[in-house]
């Protein structure tokens, strides 16, 4: 005689029970989610590759009407497209916050900076020989530094030219000149000029220029700048054949530096002066190329006119020089 305890026999009936029961009858898996028609999907992936929002979420919108069994698959794909628009704002933010930091930081080491600290500048030097019918040399040799500030930017040249002709010398040109800036604008600026000049050959022994204006960047794009200025300025000559004079004059000029490649660029500067009757323009166009490090190479052009010069003197001289640069 077997006696069975009263719970054994509870579930050996609730056992019975699950095995007959319908509502607990073995599961079975659920229907494959319908996919997304492929022609659907195209338009989705070409919105998104446009990447315009207005079209996305228009897509978008019709594809969940023309597609509603998949409605699912075009939620991730939303969803995915949101979380890559939302990186991308927050790489933004990141950059801008970083440019900022980076700007004070800057900003703080300028005004921190002594008097010597910040300059950059370059120095030019160029020979030239040539022996036969006619014996000549010459020797032209500059330097150029500038230091620029929060607000204040220096400018200081210099530049000499000496030539000459079976032993006679047949160009001596020397120039100075110093010219501080204000910026009280991104593209507007004060300035003020102190120059030397001395060319006898052009008519004048020495010639003093006390200058200031206003400067406007044009066009500050890419490789491309321009800067104008213009401005009064009291202007003494020591003439060669009459002695000095000085006379209030009026002054323009043109600054071009064009970044043709990374290798090659461009420069024009052209500065005009208006004295009445007379006055005089000075232009100069260089063509520069790297060659190694800091050094390149520079071929450049300078015209010099001068309206009413002494007699004996030749209105309009020019010259072409090939010489090496050196920046730091």
């Amino acid at each position: 005689m077997i006696v069975k305890a009263p719970w054994l026999a509870a579930v050996a009936t609730a056992l019975a029970a699950m095995s007959t029961s319908p509502a607990i009858a073995q599961e079975t898996p659920d229907a494959a989610v319908p996919a997304l028609d492929p022609g659907i999907r195209k338009m989705i992936e070409a919105a998104l590759a446009g990447g315009d929002e207005t079209t996305i979420r228009s897509v978008l919108a019709v594809a969940r009407k023309a597609a509603p069994e998949a409605r699912d698959e075009i939620d991730r794909q939303e969803q995915s497209w949101q979380a890559q628009i939302a990186a991308q704002a927050a790489a933004r933010a990141t950059e801008a916050t970083q440019a900022v930091q980076t700007g004070t930081e800057r900003t703080a080491k300028l005004q921190a900076a002594s008097l010597f600290d910040n300059w950059k500048g370059e120095v030019e030097v160029g020979a030239s020989r040539a022996t036969g019918n006619t014996s000549s040399s010459g020797l032209v040799g500059s330097i150029e530094l500038k230091r620029k500030g929060v607000e204040w930017t220096h400018r200081l040249s210099a530049r000499a030219d000496v030539q000459s002709t079976n032993d006679t010398t047949t160009t001596e040109r020397v120039i100075a000149a110093w010219q501080p800036g204000y910026r009280f604008r991104k593209t507007l600026y004060a300035y003020g000029l102190v120059q030397y000049e001395h060319d006898p050959f052009a008519g004048y022994d020495n010639r003093y220029t006390l200058g200031g204006g206003l400067g406007w960047n044009a066009l500050d794009s890419g490789g491309l700048k321009l800067e104008l200025e213009g401005g009064p300025a009291l202007r003494w000559v020591d003439e060669t054949d009459i002695g000095p004079r000085s006379r209030l004059a009026g002054r323009g000029s043109l600054n071009l530096k064009w970044r043709v490649t990374p290798t090659l660029s461009l420069t024009q500067r052209t500065a005009v002066y208006i004295e009445g009757s007379d006055g005089n323009v000075v232009a100069d166009t260089a063509l520069d190329t790297k060659l190694i490090g800091n050094l390149k190479a520079r071929f450049s052009y300078n015209l010099q006119y001068e309206r009413n010069p002494p007699a004996g003197a030749a209105p309009l001289n020019t010259q072409s020089r090939a010489t090496f640069v050196y920046s730091f």
